[in-house]
């Protein structure tokens, strides 16, 4: 594995609004080569033509050096060609703009014929007389789903370019409903989101979005950052327009080449790309970053796997609830408070050996993971990837099935057994989206069920109207049953809206069994009274422990008064966030 530097978003003379259309496409690889750039792909507007004449330049170098006609320059500059392309892959790719005006990436090997690209075009109806024309505005009459799918089962690399900006499926204010949004960044044919704050820090970036955390977008996303650029090198002028490789990736690859960075992108392992910088900065630690995030519903630490005292069993379980939810990483040798130095493994090599066997032996059915070692903190310390499983539930032991629930592991108890048992369903092929002369129109129930996993449907019950919905983390109390003096619960989980029943005092976990004990509390006049409305929703209590803040809230509903516990600031949305206090959009 080394690192290398991409630019995956380049137009050249080819798109019609290139700044510099008397630019060479030697021009472009020089610069690239000058920025430090290993891949780079040209992505000209709904055309391929770019490419081709790169090619077709190159074609009548080499026809003028077999007859033996070629000028002195013209052999210079066929040499340099060579020697530019032996050192940089360039990829053939396209800037497909679909149906809203939204432009996506699509990018082939370098062996795919342009003519293949070009039928590709043609079926996303670009009009033929204008396929060469490089048009940001003459694009695909596809919808965006249509043209990931397209591109995906050719082959390409499908990218959504610039998601957070000006024409990106992940822009702010555009109005499409939040099912479509959900759907256009969550789609199995999508690859990467390309971004425009790769380098910005904090919760409130694009990458942090879209980390798997929020309930409504489990699907963990790979980012990256591109140039977008139309121009040969930044303009002094506007330092929006950047140059070449000016705004580029670092991917961790075990060779330079278009397969190597598909594979990276279908991986689970996120912490194989990063900005480049082209200034001298100390060495990236993604460990580091992932501390500071904490344990979540995606990542979790242990500072030892011994076997006394049940800390390897911990683990295990821990993979299984990973195995039975949306994935996640584990980091064994640390704790996730950055006040605590790091542990580290003493023989790691033994310890990726006994993980690996104790897996192998207790979890079924078979669940394929990494385990690899990592230095942070001057210590070695393992990484585990557990991918989201396609066989679940999967059990420890042949009978314990485990569960992940925010930050927490649990046992499953009978309706999530069922839940995981339905996952395994066959899914009706989708419908296509709503069309263009609906933008803000959510899509169909059916449409809504083709990624369940990812777009979870809300509670039967949920307020309608002008109500404000539910938070999106946390639990809620649905119903209490008596019997043989005995209170049994129905808990609803409020990120993926399923529910348990008969849950009991001694079966609750430690979030359920918190949620009881304040639900029977609610009884009482003096806890109405600590409520903070705010017209029909109220805050009833901040915890904070560590780095995890968590609220109970209150809604009064046509139905009655909710109570919502331990919502997390992932499920806070709309007027709940003016509630808290939060600005984060």
């Amino acid at each position: 594995m080394q690192w290398y530097t991409i630019d995956l978003h380049i137009h050249t003379p080819a798109s019609s609004d290139h700044q510099q259309p008397e630019i060479s496409y030697l021009d472009i690889l020089q610069r690239a080569e000058m920025r430090g750039m290993d891949i780079i792909a040209f992505t000209d507007h709904n055309t391929v033509s770019g490419y081709r004449r790169m090619h077709e330049e190159i074609e009548q170098l080499e026809l003028l050096e077999r007859l033996r006609r070629a000028l002195p320059e013209e052999q210079t500059r066929l040499r340099e060609y060579r020697r530019l392309l032996e050192k940089i892959v360039v990829l053939p790719a396209v800037e497909v703009t679909a149906t809203f005006g939204f432009h996506i990436l699509c990018i082939f090997p370098p062996e795919t014929p342009v003519r293949e690209i070009e039928h590709l075009l043609l079926d996303m109806h670009i009009p033929s007389d204008q396929l060469d024309d490089g048009s940001a505005t003459v694009g695909a009459t596809l919808d965006v789903l249509s043209v990931y799918r397209l591109m995906d089962e050719a082959g390409g690399l499908v990218i959504a370019a610039h998601a957070n900006s000006s024409n990106g499926v992940a822009m702010r204010g555009f109005p499409i409903g939040g099912q479509t949004k959900i759907a256009y960044t969550q789609d199995m044919h999508l690859h990467a989101l390309e971004v425009t704050d790769l380098e910005q820090r904090g919760s409130h970036t694009t990458a942090a979005f879209f980390s798997g955390t929020k309930p409504e977008y489990s699907r963990r996303m790979h980012c990256i950052q591109g140039s977008d650029t139309h121009r040969l090198a930044a303009d002094p002028l506007r330092k929006k327009n950047i140059g070449v490789g000016d705004r580029s990736t670092d991917v961790l690859l075990p060779e330079v080449s278009f397969q190597a960075l598909k594979e990276l992108f279908l991986s689970n392992d996120f912490a194989r790309t990063r900005p480049h910088s082209h200034k001298e900065e100390p060495t990236y630690d993604f460990i580091r970053t992932a501390r500071e995030e904490g344990a979540n519903i995606i990542q979790d630490f242990h500072e030892s796997m011994t076997a006394r005292g049940g800390k390897l069993y911990t683990i295990v379980a821990d993979i299984c609830a990973f195995a039975n939810a949306n994935g996640g990483t584990l980091y064994i040798g640390l704790n996730a408070d950055m006040s605590k130095p790091v542990v580290g493994v003493p023989n790691p090599e033994q310890a990726i050996t006994q993980l690996e066997k104790e897996i192998s032996v207790r979890i079924t059915p078979p669940l394929s993971l990494t385990v690899d070692k990592h230095e942070t903190g001057g210590k070695q310390v393992l990484r585990v990837l557990i991918p989201r499983g396609d066989d679940p539930p999967y059990a420890v032991d042949d009978n314990k099935i485990y569960v992940r629930d925010e930050a927490e592991t649990g046992l499953a108890v009978r309706d999530e057994i069922v839940e995981l048992v339905l996952r395994k369903r066959p899914l009706a092929a989708a419908p296509a989206p709503a069309p263009a002369s609906a933008p803000a129109a959510a899509p169909s129930s059916e449409s809504h069920t083709a990624h369940p996993q990812h777009t979870p449907p809300p509670p039967a019950d949920a307020p309608t109207g002008s109500e404000l919905p539910a938070p999106r983390t946390g639990v809620e109390i649905v119903r209490v049953d008596e019997r043989d003096g005995e209170r049994y619960y129905t808990m609803r989980d409020l990120r993926n809206g399923n529910q348990v029943k008969n849950v009991t005092r001694k079966s609750a976990r430690r979030l359920w069994h918190y949620a009881i004990t304040e639900h029977e509390l609610l009884a009482t006049e003096s806890a109405l009274d600590k409520i903070e409305w705010s017209d029909d929703i109220g805050l009833l209590r901040i915890q904070k422990q560590g780095k995890q803040v968590r609220y109970d809230l209150v809604q009064r509903t046509t139905q009655g008064m909710r109570t919502y516990f331990g919502v997390t600031d992932d499920g806070i949305h709309g007027r709940w966030k003016t509630l808290i206090g939060s600005d984060e959009e």
